[in-house]
Parts: structure tokens; sequence; C-alpha cells
């Protein structure tokens, strides 16, 4: 059975983006003018897991110069550096997006919708209600430790890697290469399709 929504979902978040950000973006809105490619990775074990990722496409799409291009199926998956039965399984996908917003202020976003969905930062590896990572953006290989672009371990996970390869299957991790082979490398182990659950693109 396919999980379905609500139409009209309103993003309760706050606008982190700069007013001086917000003018540039705006007036690319409509076309986005120049846009840039990024590959965001969502996920949520606490609460409704899946309501909470669509809010969060929902809130990514309300950004001005952010539209969303495409929204993979819906993996669980164990939890990440813990003992398994020590947290709730995770729901995991991955957003395509073309954007005019700079890497800097696209992180700004990332958090806020993970503020709005009340995400806690009080342990390492603990369970959350949203994580939201920027996992690419365009070709950028970066190491500034605010935003290390591509993730550092967006390589290692099969939980990004699987989702991503579904929505694009001839996609390049920069500096990493290719996200099929990238897949083919590390053990699917705990990461499983959920079919019977659906994300929708926003409208």
């Amino acid at each position: 059975m396919t999980f379905s929504f609500t139409e009209g979902h309103s993003d309760p978040t706050v606008q982190p983006v700069p007013a001086s950000v917000v003018q540039q973006v705006d007036a690319a809105d409509t076309t986005l003018s120049n846009p840039m490619r990024a590959v965001i990775s969502i996920g949520a074990n606490l609460g409704n897991r899946l309501e909470t990722l669509q809010g969060a496409i929902d809130a990514l799409e309300d950004t001005p110069g952010v539209r969303i291009k495409a929204v993979s199926p819906v993996y669980e998956t164990v939890p990440w550096g813990v003992d398994p039965d020590s947290q709730p399984s995770y729901f995991n996908a991955v957003v395509v997006l073309k954007t005019t917003l700079p890497p800097s202020s696209l992180l700004e976003r990332a958090h806020a919708v993970e503020e709005a969905f009340h995400r806690v930062r009080e342990e390492h590896w603990g369970a959350r209600t949203i994580d939201v990572d920027i996992v690419a953006y365009a070709d950028v290989v970066s190491d500034d430790p605010v935003l290390t672009l591509p993730h550092p371990r967006a390589h290692e996970r099969a939980f990004v890697l699987a989702p991503w390869h579904d929505v694009e299957p001839e996609a390049q991790l920069p500096g990493r290469g290719a996200v099929a082979a990238l897949l083919d490398a590390v053990t699917r182990e705990g990461v499983a399709p959920r079919k019977d659950l659906e994300l929708r693109l926003p409208e």
C-alpha cells in the first residue's frame, strides 16, 4: 500500500538565508538561472518517520532558489555506529535538486529544516527526528570543516548510495568516482528498500 499525504503542507521553518542572498535568488527563482546540482540525504528514526521525510522535502522545495528534481525510493536502515537494538530503524532517502544558493546557505537551510522538526544534537550517532546532509554540490571538492564536500562518509554508506543510484544510475561522487561502483564495494546488509512506502515529488 502506498502511503499518501495531505496536500498543502506548509513550511514551519524560519528563513535562515541572509536577506542579501534572498534578494539575489528571488530574481532567478522562476528560471533558476545558472543553477547548481546538489544531492541531499535525509533520514529519520523517531516519530512519524515517513511524514517527517516528506515534510523535509516540502520545506526544501519551499526555499527560494531551490527546485527539487528527483526523490528516491525509501530505504529502511539499521542505525549506523551503534548497537542495532539501541534505537529504532531509520527511513532514508536521497533528494536531487537544482539551486542558486551557495553551499553555505544551503547548509543553513538544511540546519533550519532539522531545527523545525526538533532535531537534537546531544549524542554522537544518537537517534533523531530528522537528519539532512548535503552529500554533494556540483563538482565541488572541499575540506572546509564547516561543510566538507562531498560528504566525507557518503562513499561508504549504502543508505546514501543505494537510493542515490536508484534516481541517478550514472551519478558520480566528486573525487570518489561512480556511485554504482562505490555501491558495489560496500555491504547492503541492514539497508532494505521499502517498496510499500513512497515519498512524493513536490508539485
